[in-house]
């Protein structure tokens, strides 16, 4: 890539595309999970549901640099799994490129599970009954029925994630640290604020443009697939 491209300079795009990349893999490796999570909150009631519904909440009401510390506890090198992943598969997580992705997509999750709950809660469950009483099994009745009735909600979840991740800071910083391997987008910014001159401030300011538009093209493409989707629906 060029030393400046787009008015960004190479160290900068190296920041966004590292940004897109963990958000988008960190919404990708969460969604099956997020979909069972949400349909099982949305559709069934069972001992701990309240305790599951706040610990899924938590990143929501917690300052991120806690939840990136708790990550740490979890997942460093001496945490309570991270040593043993350390151990056994020779598997280190903090302060790599994973880490980041596990920060940002642990921020996005509770957003995500919230859309398509919502979603799945919109479904009247008769429908789904109707498909389990014609013999379809309910793995067939949850593809066949329950998603596509609920695309408008696992789209605006898939989005909402997308977009907490990318504007995520706190629990990455915390987590994952500032080096060239895991300085994302608004590390980037940061980065570039806390250092003097006119140039660097410049920058942070084309970073924010960048954001602006991502930002912006993701909310214009989620916006389109709902409104395919109830065509499709209506159709």
């Amino acid at each position: 890539m060029p030393e400046v491209f787009l008015g960004l300079e190479a160290e900068d795009w190296r920041a966004v595309w590292l940004s897109l990349e963990a958000a988008g893999l960190a919404v990708l490796l969460s969604l099956p999970a997020g979909l069972g999570l949400a349909w099982l909150l949305a559709r069934k009631n069972f001992p701990g549901k309240a305790l599951v519904e706040t610990a899924l909440n938590l990143p929501l009401v917690l300052p991120p640099v806690v939840t990136g510390y708790l990550l740490l506890i979890l997942f460093g090198k001496n945490g309570w799994i991270g040593r043993y992943l350390d151990l056994w598969l020779d598997v280190r997580i903090a302060l790599t490129w994973w880490a980041v992705v596990i920060a940002v997509g642990v921020m996005g999750f509770p957003l995500l599970v919230r859309a398509i709950r919502l979603g799945f809660q919109e479904i009247d469950p008769r429908l789904y009954q109707a498909a389990r009483s014609l013999g379809a099994g309910p793995v067939d009745a949850f593809i066949t029925v329950s998603l596509p009735l609920a695309r408008n909600g696992i789209i605006a979840g898939v989005v909402l994630a997308f977009a907490r991740a990318l504007g995520e800071f706190g629990a990455t910083l915390m987590f994952a640290g500032n080096q060239d391997s895991t300085r994302t987008l608004a590390i980037q910014m940061y980065d570039l604020n806390s250092r003097p001159g006119a140039e660097l401030q410049e920058r942070m300011w084309r970073l924010v443009i960048a954001s602006v538009l991502v930002a912006c093209t993701a909310l214009a493409a989620s916006e389109y697939l709902e409104r395919r989707g109830r065509r499709r629906v209506t159709a």
